[in-house]
């Protein structure tokens, strides 16, 4: 079997797949004697277009984007010098067609954390996106767009669009954790977290230690100039009690580099990593399998915002290398997008994409055209 059809297949089993935006201008509900609640949303369908050239494959679809639509809640309280605070957001999928049940949309819990808040930063108790990769995906020019279909041989009905995932950079999983995050000092933050192992559900595998995660950013204006720069990283280590199955280490790094003036803006971003699995920290289906091998990607985007009109192109590859049978394996991807922003609240999007598969080994290559057209809502 393909690789893109094995990496769409656990797509469809995670169902939903996201990261978080902030809202434009949430709704604050209630704020009295230092106790707030507000409610956040993001809204968004595009009608996408899809045409292959593996068994001249075309595909016509009224789904969501990159990222699905999420509703959140934040909470906080002053508390003498601390301040405490929580977030519970929900992703659904809007797209059914997969499910023999009339209706049958996901739920998806992302993120439900609390945050202590002092002079000393912050610690972040909970479910939350992951730090390796992190900003590779928060600096993503596409962020609010349609991104790669993927293989349209291979289930992609209930799920969203991938973005430029695998195609770039890896999956920042919502993992249980345990952060701290320093105060602002002159422009760099520093996060650091212990993580809940990624499981392969062998019984036979142990990990003595959590998962490490951390990363570094630094944002600072230089007269017109205003830069971004950060460094990410994921350590693990499992042990296998079953004879003859070696012990599995996953390690990887991200970094990039974004630069803003007088309304352009550049972005160059990459990873590379061992054992990384195709959502890259997840890892729940690379321990002691096919992807238990070295891989790298990068990702560099521009774009021109002029009055309500921002205009964007990216292009990203990533690449995994052979490994006994499994073959070496690329994935690229060419985006072009137009956002217009009507208000704070409401942007429509026309993006033209070509993603190309590459199995060196088999020689079954696939091209993949799609033209997306869609509107966001956000409050």
């Amino acid at each position: 079997m393909r690789f893109p059809r094995l990496f769409k297949a656990s797509l469809t089993a995670l169902i939903v797949l996201a990261f978080c935006l902030p809202a434009s201008a949430a709704i604050n509900l209630y704020d009295t004697d230092g106790t707030t609640f507000s409610v956040d949303g993001y809204f968004n369908v595009f009608y996408a277009n899809s045409k292959s050239n593996n068994a001249d494959l075309t595909q016509s679809r009224v789904k969501m984007g990159f990222l699905p639509n999420t509703i959140g809640f934040n909470f906080g309280k002053q508390t003498g010098n601390l301040k405490l605070g929580g977030r519970s957001s929900f992703w659904v999928t809007i797209n059914d067609s997969d499910s023999s049940a009339a209706t049958a949309t996901a739920i998806d819990v992302r993120q439900f954390y609390a945050t202590v808040d002092g002079p000393f930063g912050q610690v972040l108790l909970g479910k939350d996106f992951g730090l390796f990769g992190r900003s590779n995906i928060f600096k993503d020019e596409i962020l609010q767009g349609f991104g790669r279909t993927g293989d349209l041989a291979g289930p992609n009905t209930t799920g969203v669009s991938l973005g430029n995932i695998n195609s770039g950079y890896p999956y920042a999983a919502p993992t249980a954790q345990i952060t701290y995050r320093t105060p602002d000092m002159r422009g760099f933050k520093l996060a650091v977290g212990i993580f809940d192992p990624a499981r392969n559900g062998a019984t036979s595998v142990q990990e003595k230690a959590p998962r490490f995660e951390a990363e570094a950013n630094f944002d600072k204006t230089f007269g017109k100039v205003a830069v971004s720069a950060w460094v990410n990283g994921v350590t693990q280590s499992s042990q296998s009690n079953t004879p003859g199955v070696d012990n599995y280490d996953a390690n990887g790094i991200g970094y990039g580099l974004n630069g803003k003036v007088a309304g352009f803006s550049l972005t160059a971003s990459g990873f590379s990593g061992k054992g990384i699995g195709a959502f890259g920290a997840n890892l729940a289906n690379a321990l002691h399998g096919a992807d238990n091998r070295d891989t790298k990607g990068y990702l560099v985007q521009g774009s021109y915002t002029i009055d309500k009109i921002r205009v964007a192109g990216s292009y990203g590859k990533s690449t995994y290398d052979a490994i006994g049978t499994t073959p070496k394996f690329e994935d690229k991807a060419y985006i072009g997008a137009v956002f217009y922003s009507l208000n704070s609240n409401l942007t429509l999007e026309a993006e033209y994409n070509v993603e190309k598969y590459t199995d060196t080994a088999f020689g079954s290559d696939e091209k993949i055209s799609t033209l997306a057209l869609g509107a966001i809502v956000t409050f």
